[in-house]
């Protein structure tokens, strides 16, 4: 079997794994725990202990999760010292081969976590978690995704509902009467636009991941055209990238969206995805929609604005009506590498419901955690009843691609946006990718 690691060693990504990994950890097999009757870590002594975390947080989001580990860090006397990078599937990548890796990571996504487990790197977590606790409340799906031959890898921090329409209401309020369909949207995006320069914008720069923006585009199409049953097949190398089913759902995508973005395609590839959406607020604005998850109310010139006032959002729309009511969502996993007693125990407290509504709180987050419910505002309130209520729930299909399937994935989405290449060609090089990829 081919290996699928892709040994990437320049400086700057061994540099972040080493600065994250020295965390003095050679204390970790030190002190014992105090046994904690919640299961939600804290409580134990461990004082001089440090826990190193990796995640693709940065900015707020990292000020976010540093405000939700900060009561464990208190209660237990140990820090984390964490590393923010977008980078994280590089990192990971030159981590597994070498053994230098930080103790807990935020993983690209399941189909990676199971590379992961594959390769002996992850640390189960059945013996660490109370997992009856946990998978009662935990939605069933995302329990199911953080596991491999039915022992937990990963747990699931927060799970941003994706596919979700912004608009600003302030210039035409679609409260009332939302687009039910497709076709709908674009005829009332036609009367409504107003002095709205384009339909949409667009933003899928993202560092190392830019292009994941516009995967979430295919995705959400393809659910909607094809349903949940090709976009599995599809994800888990299936179904064919050339099939009609996957052209359909690109073609729509460069027809409908890019042909009416703010910028054009190549302003899409040049304009970083978290302030994707601040034209909406402009004056004149650039756009009339922004496709987004649930999590951009957190960040860009969102995180100024009132929910409700400022901005609002639909479902994404019918394509085809059997499939109206599916929902595509994600999340942010997390596994271990290294097992030690801090480490363990900031696991524990990262997947209690106190832990997530301090995220929760500060907006911009949907808890993976039912029991999470101190929501800011309706805005967030109904995102979560979308991910607690979905008939059909599917998981970020590039999330659960192999590594070298995602990249690619990333990495053409960014030349087809930016008019590089064609459908046909790019569908043409993913197939091939796929080929070697799912290939044994």
């Amino acid at each position: 079997m081919r290996s699928r690691w892709r040994f990437v060693t320049p400086v700057f990504v061994l540099g972040l794994v080493l600065a994250a990994c020295t965390s003095g950890n050679n204390s970790g097999t030190s002190g014992t725990p105090v046994a904690s009757s919640s299961g939600g870590g804290g409580g134990e002594d461990l004082s001089g202990q440090t826990v190193s975390v990796i995640g693709t947080w940065t900015d707020t989001e990292q000020a976010n999760f540093l405000a939700m580990v900060k009561p464990w860090e208190d209660q237990t006397g140990a820090k984390v010292k964490y590393q923010g990078t977008r980078s994280i599937n590089d990192i990971l990548a030159a981590g597994i081969p070498t053994g230098v890796l930080p103790d807990l990571a935020g993983l690209p996504g399941p189909g990676q976590m199971a590379d992961y487990v594959n390769a002996g790197a992850l640390k189960p977590l059945d013996d660490v978690l109370d997992v009856s606790t946990y998978t009662s409340e935990t939605s069933p799906g995302l329990v199911k995704l953080g596991q491999v031959n039915n022992q937990t890898y990963g747990v699931f921090i927060k799970a941003p509902i994706k596919g979700l329409i912004w608009y600003n209401p302030t210039l035409h309020d679609y409260s009332s009467s939302p687009p039910a369909t497709w076709d709908d949207l674009k005829s009332q995006a036609a009367a409504n636009q107003g002095n709205a320069q384009a339909v949409w914008c667009l933003g899928i720069a993202s560092g190392d991941a830019s292009g994941w923006p516009a995967t979430d585009w295919i995705e959400s199409i393809l659910l909607h055209q094809a349903g949940p049953d090709v976009y599995t097949s599809w994800y888990q190398g299936k179904t064919k990238w050339t099939d009609d089913a996957i052209k359909q759902a690109f073609n729509t995508y460069v027809n409908d969206v890019v042909a009416h973005t703010y910028g054009g395609g190549q302003g899409a590839v040049d304009t970083a995805f978290d302030v994707a959406g601040d034209p909406l607020f402009k004056s004149p604005p650039g756009c009339e929609f922004l496709h987004q998850a649930s999590f951009i109310t957190g960040l860009g010139a969102f995180k100024d604005k009132k929910a409700g006032t400022d901005y609002n959002f639909f479902p994404f729309p019918s394509i085809n009506d059997q499939y109206k009511t599916a929902v595509e969502g994600a999340g942010d996993l997390f596994g271990m590498f290294h097992d030690t007693p801090a480490a363990k125990s900031l696991m524990r407290y990262l997947v209690t419901a106190p832990a997530q509504d301090i995220w929760v709180k500060a907006g911009g987050a949907l808890s993976a955690n039912k029991n999470a419910t101190d929501y800011p505002d309706d805005i967030s309130k109904r995102s979560a009843e979308l991910l607690a209520n979905a008939d059909q729930f599917v998981f970020d299909a590039s999330d659960n691609m192999p590594s070298d399937m995602n990249a690619a994935f990333w990495q053409h989405m960014v030349s087809l946006t930016a008019g590089k290449e064609t459908v046909d060609q790019a569908l043409t090089a993913l197939q091939k990718v796929a080929d070697d990829s799912y290939g044994s």
